[in-house]
Formats: structure tokens, C-alpha cells, sequence
């Protein structure tokens, strides 16, 4: 437990930066979870609306320092190699 004012302010501070970088993980997880499940019904046309909505919100993500910003761009790179190879099977 913290003992100084300092570090007592400074252990507030990071629960409140705990909560928001959960959120804004737990956002990400679940647009990207929409995501996958528009490319599993197969209709091209919403996985690449899904894809827009889910690349802007890991990059919003990442922006926000709650993921690092080459960990963001390796995640929209695979979503969109997905979204590519749907169209190339079609």
C-alpha cells in the first residue's frame, strides 16, 4: 500500500487508467468478434463494413496507448487478408 501522497495519487490515478484501458480493450474485442461473425455468414459486402467499423476502432485503440500501435496495425492487416481472400473465393 502506497504511503507517500505522491504514490497514493499516483495508485488512483492507475486504477482509473486500468478501468479505461479495459474498456477500451473490451470494445476491440468485441467489434472485432462482430467482425468474424460477417465474414462466417459469407456476405462480402458486410465483412467490409465490418472490417471499416473494426479498423477504426483498433486504431482508436491504439491511439489511446491501450495496445501498442504495430500490435493495431498486425491485427487490421490479418482481418483484411481475410476480407481479401473472401473475395478472391467468390
Amino acid at each position: 500500500m502506497a504511503n507517500h501522497k505522491s504514490a497514493e495519487k499516483r495508485n488512483r490515478q492507475a486504477q482509473i487508467r486500468r478501468l479505461i484501458n479495459r474498456s477500451n480493450k473490451q470494445r476491440m474485442k468485441t467489434c472485432i468478434r462482430k467482425f468474424e461473425e460477417a465474414v462466417a455468414s459469407g456476405v462480402e459486402t458486410d465483412a467490409q463494413t465490418a472490417l471499416r467499423d473494426v479498423t477504426s476502432v483498433i486504431a482508436k485503440t491504439a491511439s489511446k496507448g491501450t495496445i501498442h500501435k504495430k500490435t493495431a496495425s498486425r491485427k487490421i492487416s490479418r482481418l483484411t487478408k481475410r476480407v481479401k481472400a473472401m473475395g478472391a473465393t467468390a
